[in-house]
């Protein structure tokens, strides 16, 4: 009976202290309530980066800010209110005059009067005194950040001095503009992606978002982590950034002695498919050549004399010809249907009677038309059919934005569609590399079949996709097709390409290191309105080939646009065709350790504290005795003197502490953004200077 009467006293006294909390102490609560708040905040994860094929950077993010700052910071605690005013009116000259140090560009007058404007205005709400005023209007990298954050009041607590900011993931390249339309880009106010690999592979590379609670109690913020981000991973690729160099410089430097418009060049390693240097050239209002539009994978053009090795590769596969087969191309003139088909000798008499093998050597008009028109011109569409076979008109499907699948008509005499409709020309004109449209990327990918014994590969761009360190993903080399043609074809029309270099048109495109085989092409292309005889004449010269030809190790086309003659496929394209393979084969040459070492000499080297097992490796290779001497250890927590390491020594020293890495030039260290002995704090990045 006691306990019963104990517990309802007690039930009536919690009763009673809820109804006074309710209605005498509401006012006090409530109070409380009002500076209490609780939102979400997502948070965002770091970006993947984009690898060279050798794991080198070729594009990185790293953080930049835009500063603010909120006068109304701090204004619950009219205490703190008071004390803030005057250590503001205290502390403003000596803020604007460090201010305009860091920043130049602006006196410090200009930023006393734009503070002083942020801190004066009024607001909707009828307070005084700007939330967001931005006390620069521009990004700013880590360390201007870093040194702004260190003046006299912005160091105070954020919610007190109000100086706070937003951060960002900037997107770099270390390698510049190379490869610029391929690796991509962001659109830097919306973190997005632009094109190219950054935009094919953005939910890779993007990560997902985190997300953190931020609470107010009384005048204090509290974060809580709810859930955290999760970080891109990285794409290696298969570019090549030493071939990359070289094949920009020598399409720039071939488009500025020809006064060209565009230039193109692809590199393909034949037996993965891998693509080791892309270049986009484009002549822009200044004059100088940059990389505006993926033109090796969207630009479809009528390819020209390059599509003269798909016509007679069908036609030897079908084996309605052979190499020995001659036609009679007489004066360098031929009618057909009513058309007048010429050699470019024509003028010069022409080739007369040549065989198969002579007409692909030296780019006949007339000995390719001749032969596809009188055995396919009573049934077209077989051979339309044997270019879809030999895989000249295969979708890649390539995992770039931008691609255009070629476009090879089927014959058909009833559409209404100038564009579609067949006429008794269209053959002939079709078999010489007119009245079709291939992008680049797809002439690449059928001379590598042909160099590949007849087995098409798929363009590849992206080898792997790793994540702290260890590969997720792995994209192996894919087989389009088998076989492109019969066996026997294939070797044919190798021997006929090597003559191509080695007694035809494409002279200039040779080496007298290794063998080249390959094909030239000159054709008139159409303007803006779709004319070829608006004035000036355009033209796209072409080669396409493979290297060594005798065991093909890469497939090479440069595809050059200029107005005007003189034009030749073979003397301005296959010149860089062969500046290229030059500088690629010179690039593969391997060395004896043994012909550099001197026996007698008996110095080991100082070896600063990298990465010990890479060191290790080579002191063995290079058969020194003795140990290494290492250079004095540098604490984990601060940031060591890398200045004379090499690249990979001096990136894994960084990235053992977290600190992220740029390296600029090639060589050794020869100066780091962040001194020796700075302690490591979490986001830093340190650019290397190499020479």
């Amino acid at each position: 009976m006691m306990i019963a009467v104990f517990m309802t006293l007690i039930g009536f006294a919690v009763i009673g202290k809820a109804m006074y909390i309710m209605t005498a102490k509401k006012q006090y609560w409530m109070e409380v309530a009002s500076r209490l708040k609780r939102d979400s905040v997502s948070v965002k994860p770091g970006r993947g980066n984009i690898l060279s094929c050798d794991g080198q950077l070729m594009a990185s993010s790293i953080p930049e800010y835009k500063i603010y700052m909120d006068f109304q910071a701090g204004s619950d605690d009219t205490t703190w209110v008071r004390k803030r005013d005057s250590l503001w009116v205290e502390k403003l000259d000596s803020i604007c005059t460090e201010l305009s140090q860091i920043f130049p560009s602006r006196t410090a007058a200009e930023f006393k009067a734009n503070l002083t404007e942020g801190r004066n205005k009024v607001l909707k709400s009828g307070k005084v005194g700007a939330r967001h005023w931005a006390i620069w209007p521009r990004r700013i990298d880590y360390n201007t950040f870093c040194e702004v954050r260190k003046l006299p009041f912005f160091n105070l607590p954020i919610y007190r001095s109000g100086f706070h900011w937003e951060e960002f993931n900037a997107r770099r390249r270390p390698f510049g503009s190379l490869a610029q339309r391929t690796i991509g880009d962001m659109f830097g106010a919306k973190d997005s992606a632009k094109y190219g690999l950054e935009l094919s592979y953005d939910t890779v590379l993007r990560g997902t978002n985190g997300l953190m609670h931020r609470r107010k109690v009384l005048n204090k913020y509290m974060d809580i982590p709810v859930l955290n981000p999760i970080d891109g991973a990285d794409i290696v690729t298969t570019i090549d950034v030493g071939m990359q160099d070289l094949a920009e410089h020598a399409v720039i430097d071939e488009l500025k002695e020809i006064n060209g418009e565009m230039g193109v060049a692809i590199l393909m390693e034949v037996k993965t498919g891998d693509i080791k240097a892309i270049v986009n050239m484009e002549r822009g209002s200044d004059g100088q050549y940059r990389e505006m539009v993926n033109r090796a994978i969207s630009f479809r053009c009528e390819p020209g004399s390059v599509f003269k090795v798909a016509s007679f590769l069908v036609a030897l596969d079908d084996g309605v010809v052979d190499t020995s087969f001659v036609i009679h191309t007489g004066s360098g003139v031929m009618e057909m249907h009513g058309r007048a088909m010429k050699d470019h000798n024509w003028r010069r008499g022409g080739y007369q009677d040549i065989n198969v093998a002579r007409a692909l050597e030296v780019s006949s008009n007339i000995g390719v038309s001749y032969v596809i028109d009188k055995y396919y011109g009573s049934n077209p569409a077989k051979y339309v059919q044997g270019l879809y076979r030999v895989g000249i008109h295969e979708d890649l499907k390539l995992p770039l934005v931008g691609y255009q699948p070629p476009y090879i008509r089927m014959p058909d005499t009833k559409t209404t569609d100038r564009a579609k409709y067949w006429s008794k020309t269209t053959l002939p004109w079709m078999s010489i590399g007119y009245e079709t449209q291939i992008a680049p990327i797809n002439t690449v990918a059928f001379y590598n079949a042909i160099a590949n014994d007849g087995k098409m590969m798929k363009p590849r761009f992206v080898k792997q996709i790793v994540k702290d360190g260890q590969v997720v993903r792995e994209y192996e080399p894919e087989v389009l097709k088998e076989r492109i043609a019969k066996p026997q074809t294939i070797k044919t029309m190798q021997t006929v390409l090597e003559h191509v270099v080695s007694q035809g048109l494409g002279r200039k495109a040779g080496s007298k290191s290794f063998k080249v085989a390959g094909k030239t092409g000159t054709a008139q292309v159409a303007d803006q309105y779709g004319s070829y005889h608006s004035g000036t004449t355009r033209y796209w010269l072409s080669f396409a080939g493979y290297f060594p030809a005798d065991n093909p190790r890469y497939t090479c086309i440069v595809c050059l646009k200029k107005s005007g003659l003189p034009a030749s496929g073979g003397g301005m394209s296959g010149v860089v065709f062969h500046r290229i393979s030059e500088g690629v084969m010179a690039q593969n040459l391997k060395l004896s350790v043994d012909d550099a070492r001197d026996e007698n000499s008996t110095f080991t080297p100082a070896v600063k504290m990298g990465d010990r097992e890479a060191a290790d490796y080579v002191m063995s290779s290079l058969g020194l005795k003795g140990e290494c001497t290492d250079m004095p250890a540098t604490a984990r927590n601060v940031v060591p003197n890398l200045v004379g390491m090499g690249a990979r020594d001096a990136v894994y020293q960084l990235e053992s502490r977290g600190v992220k890495a740029r390296v600029r030039g090639r060589g050794k260290v020869k100066s780091q953004s962040i001194y020796a002995g700075t302690a490591v704090k979490q986001g830093m990045l340190c650019e290397l200077v190499m020479e």
